[in-house]
């Protein structure tokens, strides 16, 4: 509408001055002298230049400023922890088959030791610096590559006393390792994965 307003009133403007007698321009006197149209009006003459028609538009609402920013905060978490998400899908699939060959309580125990103090080298101070809101992010979208959620890996892995351990710490952060994937509340989150997938032509994690 203020796009119309602003064409309508911009050619209403053209028409009355382009709508009068045109003659051509007086002589050019100097030569920093610019030749231009004129029209007269009465016994005046009066220089006439036809400007191109130009967009008006107004600055985007303060409620739609906001949606922009939250989806453009989002979209950044994503594409920031989606590779750790598919990392963590794919060592977990490889640490389950794995102690499935293990009978031994001691064996599974010094196995499990060996994969964390590998993980954390490889993705420890990464993981550190995310945000607590990129954290969120991460735990929906490791529910969504594996079919668990945080608490019930720590679990598996490290028993339960880890597990509502560090439930404690995520609670204190805001955050809550039973965050699960909802594919209709997280379609923002679907959509942009769908985005990363087709961008890069099946996308390939860590490693």
């Amino acid at each position: 509408m203020r796009r119309l307003i602003a064409f309508i009133i911009l050619s209403a403007s053209l028409l009355c001055i382009t709508g009068r007698s045109r003659v051509s321009a007086q002589t050019r006197h100097g030569a920093d002298s610019i030749a231009v149209s004129a029209v007269i009006v009465g016994s005046d003459t009066i220089p006439s230049i036809t400007l191109q028609i130009v967009e008006v538009i107004d600055k985007l609402p303060k409620k739609f400023r906001k949606q922009r920013e939250a989806w453009t905060r989002l979209r950044n978490a994503v594409y920031v922890t989606y590779p750790y998400a598919k990392s963590a899908a794919r060592i977990l699939k490889d640490v389950n088959s794995h102690l499935a060959t293990l009978s031994e309580k001691r064996d599974r125990k010094r196995y499990l030791a060996d994969i964390e103090k590998k993980m954390k080298a490889e993705f420890g101070d990464k993981l550190e610096n995310l945000s607590v809101y990129q954290g969120k992010v991460l735990m929906k979208l490791i529910n969504r590559e594996t079919g668990e959620n945080c608490y019930e890996i720590i679990k598996e892995l490290k028993g339960g006393f880890s597990a509502r351990m560090w439930q404690t710490v995520a609670f204190f952060f805001g955050g809550n390792l039973k965050s699960e994937y909802d594919a209709q509340e997280d379609k923002d989150i679907e959509a942009i994965v769908q985005e990363i997938e087709m961008y890069r032509g099946g996308y390939r994690a860590y490693n």
